[in-house]
């Protein structure tokens, strides 16, 4: 069957992006309509149809030259920050263009739009507030919770949902209110790595105060200006959240980001086996980190099972890994989790995580006997030289953790280590790549949590000059999969089985398994292909799991090409004028407006 004719077989589909649109609006108004608007682009017929004739200028222009005069505006910014505000000014004029632009500069723009320069749009979010994007909830206000979350539409209109409670920011802390911009990044990164409709997505956060104290002295910011409200009245406030979420939008997939070290794994615990949901900093660190270990393990001619892992930082991120790979483990060997648990070691600023250190829930499964360390010492190195580790990771957001006498401490337990510094941003890596290549004579096995140069140096066999690639460890590589296949299954619940399955299609796609000198993870500019093949495999492994409900799935055949009709391009499709009476609130340019929902279809 032609191409042509199975897209046409899916045009049916509610996210079919097949067909035009329709559009009730005219003039002005569309044209400040961001998802509708196409700007200088409109067609001379749409310009007659929908009264824009007076509005633009008269040479109609193709989106490709849109989006060359749009990134020499973007060139033209002073900075980092200041190339963030122009690209959310350009979001809210013209979303099609937005998407595109960054489609086509995404390898450059990517630190632009998420980290480490959206931390700093996040930390400035009060001073450079110009226009409200997302839902803000307050906790002081709760019983207003139910009505502010169904103003943004109607039982199908929400599909995907980013909520923060802003406590533990891309490794800059606490920034209270600011945290709407995590939401927001994450949900463009959905749409734009994997075809998540933007009509679709809700930024959402959850304001319950705040512990910086430089927030509650600045007379701009703009969210409760109060410490931290915790205890019964915040799960109390998250609950009221959760519940009026799933209420008003029962098909939604709801994805907790940054949450505090206190809370991110308990509410995920609560949460998940009631509905199908997500936290990026637990499980999306983890399997990304998984999937970059899998990778170097082919590339060291190991297998999981042989891997024995430190991990130097055990917070959420930390443990979310160790969950990850506890599971991996003790699947691919047919083992217990306490088994599998015997493989991990766990250390925190106080040293190993024994029977003697006060420890979390989440942390238990891996505390070793304190009898057997009391005479080895439980800092970092004497882990190491204790254990022989293949693999060791950072998320303690110490820089400079991982010294030389560390790093060498490892190349001298295994041949090919597997060393990755992950906490962000870079002024955070625990070490550099080009020291941790230097020091092991080109035979680590990288990958940092940021973007880093590839590193050259005498390592070939000859001892000629060898340049490594060095993999950036990003969660947007696997959590916009994950996103758009519980949405394509309309999966009730995220099971570990589907996490497994979306790491083994990121593992699979490692450019490392070709030449070990390429990095362990696929580069960003390939992450739309890599997103179309988690969700592809995490569908699958929802149906095998029962827990997929969308019905008429189509089988293995065709489910590549049901999932690329749903995944959103941005590309501009025809307008069909319709009439305000009997439209759709996307017809009707309501879509993520709050304020404008009576709740009546």
């Amino acid at each position: 069957m032609a191409p042509h004719d199975k897209r046409s077989e899916f045009a049916h589909l509610p996210l079919s992006t097949e067909g035009p649109v329709e559009c009730a609006l005219s003039g002005a108004a569309l044209l400040n309509t961001p998802y509708l608007n196409k700007g200088s682009a409109f067609p001379a017929q749409e310009r007659r149809q929908f009264n824009l004739t007076g509005l633009l200028p008269q040479n109609v222009q193709t989106l490709e030259e849109q989006v060359k005069r749009a990134h020499q505006q973007y060139l033209s910014q002073t900075d980092d920050l200041a190339k963030n505000t122009f690209l959310a000014s350009l979001k809210e004029q013209n979303e099609v263009l937005y998407y595109k632009l960054l489609h086509e500069h995404l390898k450059d723009m990517f630190s632009v739009v998420y980290t480490p320069t959206e931390g700093d749009a996040i930390q400035h979010f009060s001073g450079l507030f110009r226009r409200q994007e997302g839902c803000f909830l307050n906790i002081q206000d709760q019983e207003r919770v139910d009505h502010d979350i169904a103003a943004w539409g109607h039982a199908d209109d929400v599909d995907y949902i980013v909520v923060t409670d802003g406590e533990e920011i891309l490794g800059i802390g606490d920034q209270g209110v600011g945290g709407i911009l995590i939401s927001v990044a994450k949900l463009v990164l959905a749409t734009l790595c994997a075809g998540v409709h933007p009509n679709g997505c809700l930024p959402v956060v959850l304001d319950c105060g705040t512990d910086n104290e430089d927030l509650l002295r600045d007379d701009l910011y703009l969210g409760l200006r109060h410490k931290r409200i915790r205890g019964k009245q915040y799960d109390d406030f998250v609950d009221r959240f959760v519940r009026a979420a799933r209420n008003f939008y029962p098909k939604a997939y709801i994805h907790f980001e940054d949450f505090g070290l206190p809370n991110a794994r308990r509410l995920l615990d609560t949460y998940r086996p009631k509905m199908a949901c997500f936290n990026d900093d637990v499980q999306g660190t983890g399997c990304v980190a998984l999937a970059a270990i899998m990778a170097g393990l082919h590339v060291s001619g190991q297998k999981l099972s042989d891997a024995r892992l430190v991990i130097f930082g055990a917070g959420s991120a930390g443990v979310g890994i160790a969950d990850q790979v506890r599971h991996a483990i003790a699947t691919e060997g047919n083992i217990s989790h306490e088994e599998a648990s015997k493989q991990i070691w766990l250390i925190d600023r106080h040293g190993l995580l024994t029977t003697a250190t006060d420890v979390s829930e989440a942390q238990e499964p891996f505390i070793k006997d304190a009898s057997n360390w009391f005479d080895k010492g439980t800092d970092l190195l004497a882990v190491i030289q204790g254990v022989k580790p293949n693999v060791l990771i950072g998320t303690s957001t110490v820089p400079g953790a991982f010294t030389q006498e560390i790093v060498t401490a490892m190349a001298k337990g295994t041949p090919r280590p597997i060393i990755m510094p992950l906490s962000n941003p870079t002024r955070l890596h625990e070490a550099t790549p080009h020291d941790m290549l230097h020091w092991t004579d080109g035979k680590a096995l990288c990958a940092t949590g940021s973007p880093s140069d590839p590193v050259t140096g005498p390592w070939g066999s000859g001892g000629e000059d060898m340049t490594v690639e060095v993999a950036e460890c990003n969660n947007s590589v696997v959590f916009p999969g994950i996103g758009l296949g519980c949405i394509l299954s309309r999966a009730r619940l995220l099971t570990d089985e589907m996490l497994v399955a979306a790491v083994r299609a990121v593992a699979s796609t490692s450019p490392a398994l070709q030449d070990s000198t390429a990095p362990l993870l696929p580069d960003v500019d390939q992450v739309r292909a890599v997103s179309l093949q988690v969700a592809k495999q995490v569908i699958k492994a929802a149906i095998e799991e029962g827990v997929a409900t969308q019905p008429d799935i189509p089988s293995h055949g065709d489910l590549e090409e049901w999932i690329r009709v749903q995944m959103w391009d941005a590309e501009y499709r025809p307008l069909k004028k319709v009439t305000l009476e009997g439209s759709s609130r996307a017809a009707r340019g309501e879509l993520r407006k709050a304020g404008t929902v009576d709740r009546a279809p």
